[in-house]
């Protein structure tokens, strides 16, 4: 879809932002774990020194997508990198090239950056998205590494 733009979010796009978070727990049936507000947002993203960087996909001065990641470090390439911590497009614009546009933007970042990778997580019961990074992105599942979390308190 060629009327598809893509560019960085500011603190003004917060609440869009939010949106779509929203959006993306209802997907992976997670509401109950969603605790941010537009204004955790705003505030990141106004913060110069947070790292958190957003890609928003808009459509006819519509976001239809984004893209949340951070830098990190590989002590074994000994370079940073780039986590992808979110992507979203909204059910009408999926398989219209957002997400592959989004995907696309956000590598280039790493590599205009000189970064040595890009990695992010996907859900095992997401199927479709697996199948989409492994086919049209040609990102390696690393099967053998499992996420471990702690949560801090709850954000408030």
């Amino acid at each position: 879809m060629s009327d598809i733009s893509l560019r960085f979010a500011t603190p003004d796009d917060a609440n869009d932002i939010f949106k779509l978070v929203l959006a993306l727990a209802q997907y992976e049936k997670l509401e109950h774990e969603v605790v941010s507000s537009p204004d955790h947002f705003r505030k990141v993203l106004a913060d110069a020194n947070s790292g958190v960087e957003v890609l928003l996909a808009e459509h006819q001065s519509m976001v239809i997508g984004f893209a949340l990641y951070f830098r990190n470090y590989s002590t074994f390439v000994g370079k940073p990198g780039l986590f992808l911590e979110d992507l979203f497009v909204v059910p009408e614009f999926r398989k219209a090239g957002v997400g592959t546009a989004l995907l696309q933007r956000f590598i280039e970042i790493a590599e205009e950056r000189d970064y040595g990778r890009v990695e992010w997580h996907v859900l095992d019961l997401n199927q479709p998205a697996i199948e989409f990074y492994k086919n049209k992105i040609g990102a390696e599942l690393i099967e053998s590494w499992r996420v471990c979390r702690v949560n801090i308190g709850r954000a408030q």
